[in-house]
């Protein structure tokens, strides 16, 4: 009877190791994020096939240019001029040291537009209109208001997504020409107003050494990170599913991925064009 109970002892399968486990839960993990890039790849498809086709709802698109744009101008001018500021102030601090105040408008003018400017102004957008957007997008699935648009022959793609998209892909270069100028008349202000740099020093340093490439690659910036934010927020409300816990988790989720895109696109974006 013993060896009997010895032998089933054997024969019943053993639970997996917390190697094996650990194993298995990444593998889970690469895979439903590659599906779900997959899925965030077909759906900006679907929106670049669905935005040049008929009907054009003019009004949607200029709602949510509104939205995106005109509504984030006070938070992006706002951000610009204390960012151009405090920017001034630490490399004043630094170029003393070598007795190079002059070059504070420069630097300062460099860095806000090639990559202060357009990472700024995306995450702005980012926090301010791509949570409303995911909120907004999440909640119509949970209450089957998108079923309903589908079910009056409207796709909800084209009527609900591209004038989202397309509002962050216009919207977001034009802001990150705003933070510049706010950035830079912030930089001026401390420079001339409190480090003592001559105000013909500063300007004429900043046109000597700011060209017109320097703004051209912070619009390129903007354009790019205004598209991946808002069709990242769009789609993690599009899919959004289970209630209101669903859609809070959707939101959380699209500001973490849409400002890790922004990051990452900074990167890949900077390498190619130089």
């Amino acid at each position: 009877m013993a060896s009997d109970n010895a032998q089933k002892a054997e024969q019943q399968p053993q639970p997996p190791s917390l190697l094996v486990r650990s194993v298995e839960d990444v593998g889970r993990g690469a895979i439903a994020n590659v599906e779900e890039l997959g899925s965030l790849v077909s759906l900006g498809v679907d929106v670049a096939r669905w935005s040049v086709r008929r009907p054009f709802r003019w009004q949607n698109l200029f709602f949510q240019l509104d939205f995106v744009g005109v509504g984030s101008v006070f938070i992006v001018l706002l951000t610009g001029l204390f960012t151009g500021m405090v920017f001034a102030h630490q490399s004043s601090r630094a170029f003393e040291m070598f007795d190079a105040e002059s070059l504070v408008g420069p630097t300062v003018a460099l860095v806000l537009t090639r990559e202060l400017a357009p990472v700024f102004s995306a995450l702005m957008v980012t926090m301010r209109a791509g949570s409303a957007m995911c909120t907004e997008l999440g909640t119509m699935r949970v209450t089957e208001q998108v079923d309903a648009l589908e079910t009056m022959a409207v796709n909800p793609v084209q009527y609900l997504l591209v004038p989202r998209i397309l509002a962050g892909l216009f919207m977001v270069p034009v802001l990150t020409l705003l933070f510049d100028a706010s950035g830079i008349l912030g930089a001026y202000a401390v420079s001339v107003g409190t480090k003592g740099v001559s105000a013909g020093t500063f300007i004429s340093r900043t046109q000597q050494w700011l060209d017109p490439v320097d703004v051209y690659e912070g619009l390129i910036k903007g354009a790019v990170f205004g598209l991946s934010v808002t069709l990242v927020c769009c789609f993690k409300g599009f899919n959004a599913s289970g209630g209101a816990k669903g859609v809070g988790k959707a939101t959380t989720e699209a500001m973490v991925s849409s400002a890790l895109s922004i990051f990452i696109l900074d990167f890949i974006v900077g390498v190619l064009l130089h």
